[in-house]
């Protein structure tokens, strides 16, 4: 469940931080040539941002920072987690298709969580960027943002790994299923 509060305590910061820095330090192939303390001086900054992080660690994400750009100071968390955050899966696209499901409606929308949590939803280009890393979602799937114009027919884009290769496929945004949840990427 989503906490409505946006700050987090000193004690929860702290346990945070040192939750992100052991996975940044574990995972030196994620972001290569970006220091830890650059990453904490901007967190440190943006209480909201490091709200956000909480959530997605508490949803099953495993954010940590991934290499996207290569902009001077703008630095990317990703759901790193082997599978779609078990928090965030049995979801439907975004709000529209959630109210058009008229029968065995879902908890939710990825899109609209998301929102909650403060973070978007993965590109394809992120989806595959993330892959190129290391291989996840051999067992699930991830609702990827979707263009307007595929939407605008009713149908949402999601992606997973098997066979060794990454797949992206359409579905009609108001389908979910337990094992299709997001990914979410937060700028800071």
């Amino acid at each position: 469940m989503i906490k409505t509060t946006s700050q987090l305590s000193k004690k929860e910061t702290d346990a945070l931080l040192q939750i992100l820095e052991e996975r940044f330090k574990e995972n030196q192939h994620r972001h290569h040539g970006i220091a830890w303390e650059n990453i904490t001086k901007k967190l440190q900054s943006q209480p909201t941002k490091l709200w956000s992080l909480q959530q997605m660690e508490l949803t099953g994400g495993e954010p940590d920072v991934v290499d996207l750009s290569k902009k001077n100071g703008e630095y990317f968390f990703i759901d790193c987690a082997k599978e779609t955050p078990k928090a965030r899966r049995s979801l439907c696209y975004d709000q529209q298709a959630l109210a058009e499901r008229k029968e065995h409606k879902p908890k939710g929308s990825a899109l609209e969580m998301a929102s909650e949590i403060g973070i978007q939803i993965l590109d394809e280009q992120q989806y595959r960027y993330l892959q190129s890393l290391e291989a996840v979602d051999l067992k699930t799937s991830s609702w990827i943002k979707t263009p307007a114009s595929i939407r605008k027919l009713g149908g949402a884009l999601f992606c997973d790994r098997r066979y060794d290769e990454v797949f992206v496929y359409h579905n009609g945004a108001i389908s979910y299923y337990a094992a299709r949840g997001f990914r979410g990427v937060l700028s800071i």
